[in-house]
């Protein structure tokens, strides 16, 4: 076995890891100074003191870097069939196909597929992973990375991301360009006892309009996985992006992702997430909102099952006038889950004739589960609009007992009740993505 291969199945983090892998990606020297620079902020910091307990994640025992070992290929047929066959599972390539300007997938540590249809490539659109832009686009990269958007000092597991971070997706569309399908990446998690943190940077520049859906599974084993990738995302003026994630890790993962978007004047940034199947998650997609008449939208779905915690939320920080936003949140709790909405809208002094508002509604299935609202609002500004509201219930028995006089069965009640429920946020995907979330949903309804 080389040395290479002793480094990335080793346990536990070091600075001679963060060293190893800067020098396996060839990266320039400000990229070592900065993963440097958050691995001994991370060697400080405490572990979060809100949210959900995370004393089972073991961190001395995890391991930080895997690399699959597989050169990255634009042929699916180049790849070991191992990996195919994995994403074969997942529909990735039919997708590709048939209705996506783009893909990328990602295994363990590194990304082992990327490809861009010539026709958005002729644009002058930027579809790259994270590693091979670093070292196509490095002044491009050093502008964004990990600076304004979400810098090292951020918390814990930003400061452990940018130490480690390993692939992830790079997006640069041109001025004016409107990409008009939507490109994705997909991130598998494959080995025990792992972690990924792929970091994903997009860049929409004055007048540009992109969609961007990342999906991210990993399979069950018996000892924790961390999942702590991170999201920045530039809207410039006059620009739309829209962002769609939908999550489905295993009973075992610890999903700790850090997403955030900075909004200039008349930009637009829409958040569509769906989060189920980890044991733990913390995740909440931000909007600084920096421009005069820049708008943000985002729209969850969370299902929190047995030996789930789902601390879940968004938050709208209002930096300029007349600026917009709306959070709207829809959680599932059944068979003992748990689910917990953080929401705030923060509205600073400059953000006079601004709008703001929060809703959050909870569904429980069951007297076992829980649903916990925590909305917040920091105003600073008279000269506003701002309604937030939390409403928690459980499924009407008149409603499931009209459903079964039509004929359904208990089990067929409830879901029709449960699809009917989540139907304003699955809207909002695109047809196939709907499909597959409405699948996963039955899934998780034990179905």
């Amino acid at each position: 076995m080389t040395q290479v291969e002793k480094t990335t199945i080793n346990k536990g983090i070091s600075e001679e890891l963060v060293r190893h892998i800067s020098k396996t990606k060839g990266e320039p020297a400000w990229m070592l100074e900065k993963r440097l620079a958050a691995f001994a902020l991370y060697e400080k910091a405490p572990m979060p003191k809100y949210g959900p307990d995370l004393s089972g994640l073991d961190l001395e025992n995890m391991i930080y870097y895997v690399d699959p070992d597989t050169p990255e290929t634009d042929k699916w047929a180049d790849l070991p069939a191992e990996i195919t066959e994995t994403f074969e599972k997942l529909g990735i390539p039919k997708a590709e196909r048939e209705y996506l300007g783009g893909v990328g997938a990602q295994y363990d540590s590194g990304m082992v597929y990327h490809r861009l249809k010539q026709s958005l490539a002729d644009k002058g659109v930027i579809f790259e992973n994270m590693d091979v832009a670093l070292q196509k686009y490095p002044e491009l990269v050093q502008k964004y990375f990990m600076t304004d958007c979400v810098p090292i000092t951020d918390h814990k597991f930003v400061m452990l991301h940018a130490a480690v971070w390993s692939g992830g997706t790079f997006i640069y569309v041109p001025k004016g360009v409107k990409v008009d399908m939507p490109l994705q990446a997909y991130f598998r998690m494959n080995r025990e006892r792992s972690a990924q943190f792929e970091h994903t940077l997009i860049i929409a520049d004055e007048g540009s309009q992109i969609e961007y859906i990342e999906g991210c599974s990993a399979p069950k084993y018996n000892f924790s996985s961390l999942h702590a990738g991170c999201v920045e995302i530039f809207v410039h003026q006059d620009a739309k992006a829209k962002y769609v994630s939908i999550e489905n890790w295993s009973l075992n993962t610890y999903n700790l992702n850090t997403k955030r978007a900075i909004v200039y004047a008349n930009a637009e940034m829409k958040w569509v997430n769906g989060n189920m199947g980890s044991g733990v998650t913390m995740l909440y997609p931000s909007s600084v909102l920096v421009g005069e008449g820049a708008r943000a939208d985002n729209l969850g779905l969370v299902i929190a099952g047995k030996g789930q915690i789902q601390d879940t939320g968004a938050k709208s920080i209002h930096l300029a006038p007349h600026t917009t936003s709306t959070i709207y949140s829809k959680s599932i709790s059944k068979d003992g889950g748990v689910a917990n909405y953080r929401g705030l809208i923060k509205v600073s002094k400059r953000a006079r004739g601004s709008r703001a508002s929060l809703v959050c509604d909870s569904l429980l299935l069951d007297s076992g589960s829980q649903a916990n609202a925590f909305p917040a609002v920091e105003n600073a500004n008279d000269d506003v609009e701002i309604s937030h509201e939390a409403r928690i219930g459980r499924i009407g028995d008149d409603e499931i007992f009209y459903l079964k006089t039509r004929g359904f069965s208990e089990s067929e009640a409830i879901r029709l009740a449960v699809n009917g429920f989540a139907q304003p946020i699955i809207k909002e995907l695109p047809l196939e993505y709907a499909v597959e979330l409405n699948k996963l949903i039955a899934l998780e309804m034990g179905e």
